[in-house]
C-alpha cells in the first residue's frame, strides 16, 4: 500500500496491489485496484488532452500532477486574457494588455514592442520600457527584413551564436526575439535584453508560455484589423483615396478636442475647381473624374502624413493643415493652386484642357472656436474668391461674416 500511494503522489497510478487474504482485506484490495486503474485511465486522458492545448516540455516537472495543476492554471490565465482582449475597443489596447502581461507576469524589464507592415516591410515602435530597450539599428525600420527574427520567423537568442543578427546595435548584447504573424498584412516582434546570459535563459525559458499570449490575441487582433480596414474604407472616397465628408462628421470632434489639449492649430483651405459643371455637360462624367483624381493626387503629394484631406462633395475639397504657419499655409496653398492649373487633360483626340481653381482659407482657433466654424468660414472665403472673379485664394475676414449676402 505505501508503495502504491507513494506512486500516486507522483501522478503514476499504475500500481497493483495484491493480498493473500481474503473476506473485507481481499474486497478493499479490489476496490483500490479499480480505483487505481480508473485514475490511471483518467489522469491519462487529461494529460493528452492538456498536451493538445500547450506544447510538450513547456512546462517541466517530475511531478506529472503538478506538471498538470500547472498547465491548467496557465490555460485559465491565458483564457482570462481573452476574454478580457475580446472587448477592448481597438488593437492598440490588446497591445497593452500583451505589455502587462510581460511585465507583471513574466517581471520582464527591458522589451520593446514592433508592429511590422507585412505589404510595406517597414517596422514601427509601439512600446519601448526604456531607451536601452532599443537594441536594433535604425535601418530596421525601413527595412523589417534585416530583422533576423522577422525575416527567419523563428525565435532569435544572442546565447545561440556569436553576433547572431548583425543589425544589433551591439555584438555583446544579450536578448531574445521573438517574432509572430497576425496576418497577410500584420506582424509583431517582441525584443527582450537581458544584463547577461542567465537573464536571457530565464526570458527564453517563457518562449512558449509568451506565445499562449499572442496566440490567443490573434484572432482579436486580426478581428480588429479588419474592422479598421472597414470603418477605413467607409470613411474614404473611393474615387480619390481621401476621407470623406462622413470622416469629418464622425471624428471632427475628436481632432477639435485633441488639438485644444496639444495647443495645436489648423489651417482650414476649401477649395473649389472653377466652372467644373462645364467639364462634365461638355467632355463628360469620365473628364469630369479625372479632375477630380488629378486633385487627389496633387493634394497627397504636396501635404504632410500630419495633415488631411477630405473629398467634401463634388469638386469641393477641404485640407486641414496641422500646425502651419500663415506664411507656410499660404506656400501650400499658392502651390496646389499653380500646380493645378498647369494640368493638362484630354477631352478628346489632340483635344486638350486646363483648369483653374478657388481655395478659400480659415485659421484655428484664430478665426473660430471650433474646426466646423472655420470649415464654415473657410467656405464663406471661397464663395467670395468664386463672386470676385475666381482663380484666386483668399483668406478669410470677419467683415464677410457681417454681409448678409455671405451669411
Amino acid at each position: 500500500m505505501q508503495n502504491g500511494i507513494k506512486k500516486a503522489y507522483s501522478g503514476d497510478f499504475s500500481h497493483r496491489f495484491e493480498t493473500t487474504l481474503g473476506g473485507d482485506a481481499k474486497r478493499i484490495t479490489e476496490q483500490l485496484n479499480s480505483l487505481f486503474s480508473k485514475m490511471q485511465k483518467t489522469f491519462g486522458e487529461i494529460k493528452l488532452n492538456l498536451g493538445t492545448f500547450v506544447p510538450q516540455g513547456c512546462v517541466s516537472s517530475a511531478d506529472p500532477l503538478h506538471e498538470a495543476n500547472t498547465i491548467i492554471n496557465e490555460l485559465s490565465d491565458v483564457y482570462k486574457f481573452k476574454k478580457t482582449i475580446e472587448l477592448d475597443a481597438n488593437k492598440s489596447e490588446v497591445y497593452n494588455r500583451i505589455i502587462d502581461i510581460l511585465k507583471l507576469k513574466y517581471n520582464l524589464r527591458n522589451f520593446a514592442l514592433y508592429e511590422l507592415n507585412n505589404k510595406t516591410n517597414e517596422r514601427k515602435l509601439f512600446y519601448a520600457t526604456d531607451e536601452d530597450a532599443l537594441i536594433c539599428q535604425e535601418r530596421i525600420n525601413k527595412d523589417a527584413q534585416l530583422c533576423r527574427a522577422n525575416r527567419t520567423k523563428s525565435v532569435t537568442i544572442s546565447t545561440e551564436f556569436p553576433n547572431l543578427c548583425p543589425s544589433c546595435l551591439s555584438e555583446k548584447q544579450n536578448y531574445v526575439c521573438i517574432p509572430f504573424v497576425i496576418n497577410d498584412d500584420v506582424s509583431l516582434t517582441v525584443s527582450f535584453t537581458g544584463e547577461d546570459e542567465k537573464e536571457v535563459e530565464r526570458i527564453a525559458s517563457s518562449i512558449n508560455s509568451i506565445k499562449h499570449y499572442f496566440e490567443a490575441a490573434k484572432p482579436v487582433i486580426e478581428s480588429q484589423i479588419l474592422m479598421e480596414k472597414l470603418t477605413d474604407t467607409s470613411l474614404r472616397d473611393g474615387m480619390t483615396g481621401l476621407y470623406n465628408r462622413r470622416f469629418l462628421e464622425e471624428l471632427i470632434d475628436k481632432i477639435m478636442h485633441q488639438a485644444n489639449r496639444s495647443n495645436d492649430t489648423y489651417s482650414i483651405m476649401m477649395l473649389d475647381v472653377d466652372f467644373f459643371k462645364k467639364v462634365n455637360d461638355t467632355y463628360g462624367h469620365d473628364v469630369g473624374d479625372r479632375v477630380i483624381v488629378a486633385i487627389g493626387q496633387l493634394l497627397q503629394e504636396n501635404i504632410r502624413e500630419s495633415d488631411l484631406a477630405i473629398r467634401y462633395g463634388g469638386e469641393e475639397f477641404v485640407v486641414m493643415l496641422h500646425n502651419a504657419t500663415e506664411e507656410g499655409t499660404d506656400e501650400i496653398a499658392r502651390k496646389i493652386h499653380s500646380k493645378f492649373a498647369e494640368l493638362k487633360f484630354e477631352v478628346g483626340v489632340g483635344d486638350i484642357i486646363q483648369k483653374t481653381m478657388s481655395i478659400g482659407i480659415s485659421m484655428f482657433p484664430k478665426d473660430g472656436d471650433t474646426i466646423w466654424k472655420c470649415i464654415k468660414f473657410a467656405d464663406t472665403a471661397l464663395y467670395v474668391a468664386k463672386t470676385t472673379g475666381r482663380n484666386k485664394i483668399v483668406h478669410y475676414d470677419k467683415k464677410m461674416a457681417e454681409s448678409q449676402d455671405l451669411r
